[in-house]
């Protein structure tokens, strides 16, 4: 029986499911930072140690969960997964000192590993056929962006009604609640005979040594970098930076009367622009190099946020850069998945998928901890923008030298 793609495909909707809320969790963290460091007079940097080290757990993790899905079973996985996320938010809830809150991260992040984008796109990935994979994983990369674009603004709403610990039981809830779908999800296995003639040691040994691999790997660094300093620090960045919303004005027309709601509604931009900028990218991926997409798509964060950062900080320039950032957010994701299984195989896409989102984590730590750390140094994050800068400008040429040949036969 033909494998489908279409909409009606159980394993992409409930995959898309998952992440979707997932991300809608994840997206949010940058919303408490304020009210979270308010409450116990903590420094900016101990609650941004907090997320660097849930972004890490969640780069470890993630070539793990990859592992153990491919051993077990990737419904049994998500199940774990699961139930790690909702065990770290409940004891997040319960932190009052920031060692403590930055230990129970651990949890969060291996929870997102066993609910994100390394078993989620696998699964996702044996689903659908050749012609039409690369649309899949955008399409389920996109479900990602759909999160959030609500998980924010919901938390913003819960936390004006509600405690923070509160709003951190919720999301435990509903992290939860997904796996009730996971009936549905059954993906078919690899038919290809050379894959399943070698084993996971042989497929890593192959693309260990393969250069290409390790300039992948170091290309998405800067993906990391940014997008986990912008979602950990953009919100309070617009809340300090942004003059106040003037009354009678468009954006206080439509509710946003604050530069707190600003900040959330900015993330929100940046997942709605990133559904289309994603699903862009799964359209070209089938149609043309992936890694001179990669490059055009990591120049262009480069350049959006060197244009930001440089001009003076509006309500409106916020908000074309978050649609600008949001064109370019997730792209990478369907593209640089695709390039690894185009060359790799799909046997174990999960692992190999996890050990190249290891070097994206790390991005993410150095983005979320010196946006924290090098704020309480200067006041400001100039010069964790002008950073983000470099490393974007390096992650386009380095993926110029990839060569897209397939070295295990699908």
């Amino acid at each position: 029986m033909q494998k489908s793609v279409s909409l009606m495909n159980p394993v992409l909707i409930v995959g898309c499911a998952i992440v979707l809320v997932s991300f809608a969790i994840r997206a949010s963290f940058g919303v408490f930072q304020i009210p979270i460091a308010d409450e116990f007079g903590w420094l900016r940097a101990d609650f941004s140690l907090a997320i660097a080290i849930q972004n890490l757990a969640w780069g470890i993790g993630q070539p793990i969960f990859g592992a153990l899905g491919e051993k077990i079973g990737d419904r049994k996985a998500i199940v774990i997964g699961a139930l790690v996320y909702a065990a770290g938010l409940v004891a997040s809830s319960f932190a009052v000192t920031p060692q403590a809150h930055q230990l129970y991260e651990i949890l969060v992040g291996f929870g997102i590993s066993g609910t994100g984008f390394g078993l989620i796109l696998a699964v996702v990935a044996r689903a659908s056929t050749d012609e039409n994979r690369s649309m899949s994983i955008a399409i389920a990369t996109a479900a990602g962006s759909g999160g959030q674009i609500f998980g924010p603004p919901v938390a913003e709403a819960l936390l004006t009604v509600m405690p923070w610990q509160s709003v951190f039981m919720i999301f435990a809830a509903l992290i939860l609640g997904v796996l009730l779908l996971l009936p549905l999800m059954r993906a078919p296995p690899v038919e290809g005979r050379v894959e399943m003639s070698e084993s996971m040691g042989d497929i890593l040994r192959k693309a260990l040594r393969d250069p290409s691999f390790t300039l992948i790997f170091l290309g998405f660094f800067s993906c990391g970098y940014q997008l986990g300093f912008i979602t950990a620090h953009f919100p309070a960045f617009v809340t300090e930076m942004c003059g106040p919303i003037a009354p009678g004005s468009l954006l206080h027309g439509i509710g946003i009367t604050s530069t707190s709601a600003l900040g959330a509604v900015a993330i929100s931009v940046i997942g709605l622009a990133n559904v289309a900028g994603t699903l862009l990218a799964g359209y070209l991926g089938k149609r043309y190099s992936k890694k001179y997409l990669l490059a055009w798509v990591y120049l262009g964060r480069t350049v959006v946020a060197a244009v930001f950062i440089a001009m003076p900080i509006t309500p409106l320039s916020v908000l074309v850069f978050s649609a600008a950032m949001g064109s370019l957010w997730l792209a990478t994701v369907p593209l640089t998945s695709g390039l690894v299984a185009h060359l790799y195989g799909l046997r174990y896409l999960g692992t190999l998928y996890g050990i190249v989102f290891f070097s994206h984590q790390l991005g993410s730590f150095m983005g979320v901890w010196l946006g924290g750390r090098l704020y309480d140094i200067y006041g400001d994050y100039t010069l964790v923008w002008w950073l983000g800068v470099g490393v974007g400008a390096f992650s386009a040429i380095v993926h110029l030298p990839v060569k897209e040949r397939r070295l295990v036969a699908a």
